[in-house]
């Protein structure tokens, strides 16, 4: 009675998914965020009679076999790309990414990390950083006596001053992408590491490369799709009653043979 191990299975799997369905809908308003998608696959079959065997009274070919599957497994959390809605929220330093590409930061370990929410600060040092104070790569410090800063769709950032007439280039704002967008490791705080399925990283300014460009004083909402997101919860739920259902029905059928006499 296999029923009740692979009925397991079953409920383990819907779990899965309800648990990514619920972090998306947490994330809805999250920046930047992009939906995730649970993905499974079947475990491995036991071969009760393979597929070509000779039968022994006629020598002919089974055509199909027996092949008993023992359950489901999940294969992958996958990031489904795409860029969300951009609001317009006329931060100075808030700039969204309008196409591919991440902003560069450094990690308080100093190694490089990589995000796509562009909700800039300015920390004591005048430096530009994130919301958890991860300043930015290339480095860039704005001058106390800065009036105020615009920054370029290519990523220029240009500080204006009460005493002149021109303004100060303060630094190019780069970008980086990746051949293998999903194979980024999130670590959470809207941030990615390189792994080894992402690729390295290749840096060059917005709109160059393929590239996005930068939109100042906008925001990258999250891609979650809420009614689809409901709609996926509801048939998770229903998988998992199923499931349960058929370790009912096995429970019952070890009942009825434990009562044979």
């Amino acid at each position: 009675m296999k029923a009740l191990q692979i009925a397991a299975t079953g409920m383990s799997a819907q779990q899965m998914r309800v648990e990514v369905i619920s972090n998306n809908l947490a994330n809805m308003s999250t920046t930047g965020y992009n939906t995730r998608r649970a993905e499974f696959s079947d475990l491995q079959y036991q071969q009760a009679t393979r597929p070509g065997t000779l039968t022994s009274t006629t020598g002919a070919m089974v055509p199909a076999g027996v092949q008993l599957g023992l359950g489901v497994r999940a294969s992958a959390v996958t990031v489904m790309l795409g860029q969300g809605s951009l609001t317009q929220t006329n931060g100075d330093l808030d700039v969204a990414i309008d196409g591919s590409g991440y902003l560069e930061v450094v990690m308080p370990s100093g190694i490089s990390a990589y995000t796509r929410d562009g909700s800039l600060k300015r920390s004591a040092e005048g430096q530009i950083v994130t919301s958890d104070g991860f300043p930015i790569v290339p480095d860039i410090t704005i001058p106390q006596e800065a009036r105020s800063i615009s920054i370029s769709p290519s990523g220029e950032v240009m500080a204006y001053f009460s005493d002149r007439v021109e303004p100060e280039s303060l630094g190019q704002i780069t970008l980086a992408n990746f051949l293998n967008e999903k194979g980024l490791e999130a670590i959470g705080g809207n941030t990615f590491l390189e792994t080894t399925a992402s690729g390295a990283p290749l840096i060059a300014s917005p709109g160059e490369e393929g590239l996005g460009t930068l939109r100042a004083g906008y925001l990258e909402e999250s891609s979650v799709d809420p009614v689809r997101e409901i709609t996926e919860l509801i048939k998770a739920q229903r998988g998992y009653e199923l499931n349960s259902k058929v370790i009912t029905a096995a429970d019952q059928m070890l009942g009825a043979t434990v009562q044979v006499r």
